[in-house]
């Protein structure tokens, strides 16, 4: 009796097919499933049982597969001039913390012009995630007014860039406050951000957004930071109002880029969208189990963001 070769599976002697280690995967980082409600479904729904190791050992050796593609798109990310970036936090058991969770971090990088987003897990939020990452990096830079992007953009000799979506929130939370203020920084922001919407719905061009930005928004820009100057006297400076005024002010300096070059974004809620299903995980599945896990699930994370973009 001759019996045909086993095709090759994801793992040598394991009896996983790809499709099946696709699914937890897709249901853990896409659907936010942890594994365990996901034995117990396999159970209830198909009364299959398998145990909470095997489907862990499943999700480990799945990612092993992946790791290649994920390096193949930190190369082409790190090849490009323009990135946004952003960070968020992941709980993380460690053996030194019994009872405990270490506070890691995902440092998110996000190439708008060909839609390519990594995540990057440190331990920590120090500048040693982005100077690491970025060491090779030329180019302008999207960020918040972390400062833990300072050295890495100082070293590199790096173009900054500022984010609107953090100076509107600051005039957001001073409405209860000086409702007056608030609102009029509030209804000039958004004719800038309908202004953009208006661009991307006309599939403008980098240079035609440019023309746009120069005509319609420039002005608006130059006339609304005299407003503040002429504001900040009159506040007070802890105040909410005075604290939003302080901080666009300080950064509207990094606005310089958006207005010379179309394709630098108004602000960096695409790569915060990106960053969202890490907090519905955060939700659901509590914590990464390791800081290897931690690194695999950043890979992960990182291969369906870029896949939902495209």
């Amino acid at each position: 009796v001759l019996i045909g070769e086993l095709p090759a599976l994801p793992v040598e002697k394991g009896n996983a097919g790809p499709g099946f280690i696709a699914h937890i995967l897709i249901d853990k980082f896409v659907y936010h499933i942890p594994l365990d409600r996901q034995r117990k479904k396999f159970k209830t729904e198909y009364n299959v049982d398998f145990s909470e190791s095997w489907l862990c050992d499943n999700n480990k050796n799945g990612i092993f597969w992946l790791e290649t593609a994920f390096n193949d798109y930190v190369r082409k990310i790190l090849s490009s001039d323009y990135l946004q970036a952003d960070e968020t936090p992941i709980p993380v058991l460690t053996k030194d913390k019994k009872g405990k969770t270490h506070r890691g971090y995902f440092w998110v990088y996000h190439d708008p012009i060909r839609k390519i987003v990594i995540f990057d897990y440190h331990k920590s939020r120090s500048r040693e995630g982005p100077n690491e990452f970025l060491k090779f990096f030329k180019g302008t830079l999207q960020v918040d007014a972390y400062e833990g992007y300072g050295e890495i953009i100082a070293s590199n000799c790096l173009k900054r860039s500022a984010c609107m979506d953090h100076v509107r929130r600051r005039f957001e939370k001073a409405l209860d406050y000086d409702k007056d203020r608030a609102q009029y920084a509030l209804d000039t922001i958004r004719m800038w951000y309908l202004l953009e919407r208006e661009a991307r719905e006309k599939e403008l061009s980098s240079d035609e957004r440019l023309v746009m930005r120069k005509e319609k928004i420039a002005p608006s820009m130059a006339a609304f930071k005299e407003w503040m100057l002429e504001q900040i006297s009159l506040v007070l400076p802890k105040s909410p109002i005075g604290t939003a005024l302080l901080y666009a002010l300080n950064q509207w300096p990094f606005f310089e880029q958006y207005l010379n070059d179309g394709r630098i974004e108004i602000s960096n809620i695409l790569i915060e969208n990106a960053i969202r299903p890490v907090a519905l995980g955060r939700k659901n599945f509590l914590f990464a189990g390791s800081h290897d896990a931690a690194k695999r699930a950043a890979i992960i994370y990182s291969l369906v963001s870029i896949a939902k973009m495209h």
